[in-house]
């Protein structure tokens, strides 16, 4: 790392004009778009990249876009190599170039300067659909990804400033409620701009050789944080092995292995997992590193600044082509960015956290939601949306406090919002009967997990389509340092149908059609507790049974407390304590 002579007060300015500009970024995208994956859960991440091109700040968004954003903005600017021009505008989502899944759609903008290629402004959005067979993308029945959507490669949408309308209408013609689709790609693009016109007014103020010694100073200043933690954990090899449940497709249970090895200041993370299926869970290799560095930054918890220099002293083997975690074309994908990166990154953290006990939590709830589709007649026209809602599970207990509610799931780390649900109701021809946490649902620990939601729907006038995707209905999240829940089924996902007063419980992911009359509640693990349930305060679980958020049975199975009365919850402290000790 070079030594600068930067004065720290222009540092830090330049830092938070850096910061500033990333969220400027963040809020056109929630005050500008159209649908509610955008404007009410927030499913959408945004970057500065310099010219190189490496990531100068990554905005505090969704994991489970930033760390594939590394290798997608790497993939789009070597593809355009020397036909890069001012006034550019390229549109991508194809995992073949460094993608995610083809659902999340990335807008990359370069920023030149006095005639120099000097910056990048790139925004992700996961867009309400992507056009193929099913609406929303997730199609549970694909056994490759053609049958799962719209690929595009990196493509110019503007050519030197003019717009490309061909190519944009190539696109969205093939895509479900166009306008929500447009309005969202405009949110993209302005976005981009915001970042774009302030970095070219930090260079008029600062001039850009000064600008560009400060990032690289923040780059520098990224790397000496991970190489000082990295460098404190005791050189060697590490594992750790997650399983990956069987979504009830007849393909079984999977094992997802992390090896981590720590030299000095390097860590090299080496990725294990069978081969690919002709299931919408393959992990092309750029979504697979938001796993990987997902896992790394939960043992890691540094401070910012949040960029590449993050990433400079990690070495990443994500095992050979054709498997789970670095797939290639044309493995099926589409359910990549919950499953399997949520257990990508339970492998990872526990290979970690075998390296550093004293730095072990526990597992979140994995996503476990479902996409709706259908006809308003209100508008006389088609809808169609992924529910952020359906997914929000509880956040993992650590050594120091409960697990948070209603923040997960993992592969989004708190970042993920359910927005109102009189919004929803408004902008979509449904009921909403029922958002709320559920008993019994976070993981049993001396600290317990978060609470999992439930979220019940009915479509209004006209029947409607229901699609499921995900895990974490049979196996609950992971606990740590002795965690163990004896009541499991509260504590995992699964589907609850319910048609002429019968109520079907499904765990699979389906295709489902549901009349106006007819209910579908989803209902979301919570996350793992931490430490023996037994040495949890009994006072701590009168509360949590007074809260509702364990029952009485909860109690006395998870925790060894006897609770004899619902309405007094007098605690019947002899039984407690011999069933404690049993």
């Amino acid at each position: 790392m070079t030594k600068r002579n930067i004065d720290p007060i222009t540092l830090s300015v330049v830092r938070g004009v850096l910061e500033t500009t990333q969220r400027e970024m963040t809020l056109t995208l929630e005050q500008t778009a159209r649908s509610s994956v955008f404007n009410l859960a927030h499913d959408y991440s945004t970057a500065l990249f310099n010219h190189t091109p490496e990531m100068i700040l990554q905005g505090q968004d969704i994991p489970i876009h930033l760390g594939s954003l590394i290798p997608a903005m790497k993939s789009v600017a070597k593809f355009f190599e020397g036909e890069i021009n001012d006034g550019d505008l390229i549109l991508h989502n194809d995992p073949a170039y460094g993608g995610s899944h083809i659902i999340d759609t990335c807008m990359y903008m370069p920023v030149f300067y006095e005639g120099e290629l000097v910056f990048w402004t790139v925004c992700k959005g996961h867009l309400t659909d992507i056009g193929g067979p099913v609406p929303a993308g997730y199609n549970p029945n694909a056994t490759e990804i053609y049958a799962e959507g719209l690929r595009i490669p990196p493509v110019k949408l503007w050519d030197k400033g003019k717009p490309r309308h061909d190519v944009m209408n190539m696109i969205l013609i093939n895509m479900r409620a166009r306008r929500d689709q447009e309005g969202d790609f405009n949110a993209l693009i302005g976005a981009c701009q915001v970042g774009a016109r302030n970095l070219k007014g930090l260079m008029d103020k600062y001039g850009k050789d000064l600008v560009q010694e400060c990032i690289a100073e923040l780059l520098d200043m990224a790397e000496a944080h991970m190489r000082k933690l990295i460098s404190e954990v005791p050189d060697g090899t590490y594992h750790g092995t997650a399983i990956l449940e069987d979504a009830g497709h007849g393909y079984g249970d999977f094992d997802i292995s992390a090896t981590v090895t720590i030299k000095g200041d390097g860590v090299h993370i080496e990725i294990a997992s069978p081969p690919q299926i002709p299931y919408f869970i393959n992990s092309y290799e750029g979504n697979s590193y938001s796993g990987v560095y997902l896992g790394l930054m939960m043992f890691a918890q540094l401070p910012p600044p949040y960029n590449e220099g993050l990433y400079r002293c990690v070495s990443v083997d994500m095992g050979p082509k054709g498997t789970l975690c670095n797939a290639k074309s044309p493995a099926p994908h589409m359910n990549c960015t919950t499953t399997p990166m949520e257990t990508l990154t339970d492998a990872v953290r526990l290979a970690f956290e075998q390296a550093a006990p004293s730095k072990v939590s526990a597992s979140w709830g994995h996503a476990n939601g479902c996409n709706i589709a259908g006809m308003d007649s209100r508008h006389d026209e088609e809808y169609v949306t992924m529910v952020l809602a359906s997914i929000i599970s509880g956040a993992g207990a650590t050594s120091s406090q409960d697990g948070w509610h209603a923040c997960g799931p993992q592969c989004c780390f708190g970042a993920l919002t359910s927005g109102d649900i009189e919004m929803l109701e408004h902008s979509y021809p449904i009921i909403i009967h029922r958002y709320s946490l559920m008993e019994d649902s976070g993981g049993a620990g001396k600290n317990r997990g978060g609470s999992g939601t439930c979220w019940e729907v009915e479509p209004m006038d006209s029947p409607m389509k229901l699609i499921t995707f995900g895990e974490g209905r049979r196996i609950p999240a992971m606990g740590a340092a002795g965690a163990k829940s004896t009541m499991v089924e509260t504590k995992v996902g699964r589907l609850e149908l319910t048609r002429h007063g019968k109520t079907e419980i499904i765990t699979d992911n389906v295709i489902e059609t549901i009349q106006p009359g007819e209910r579908a509640a989803n209902k979301n693990p919570g996350g793992g507790g931490y430490g023996n349930p037994f040495e949890r305060e009994v006072q701590k679980v009168v509360d949590d049974v007074r809260n509702g958020l364990v029952s009485l049975e909860g109690a006395r199975l998870d925790y060894g407390v006897i609770i004899t009365d619902r309405d007094s919850l007098a605690v019947d402290v002899e039984a407690t304590a011999k069933l404690r000790v049993a």
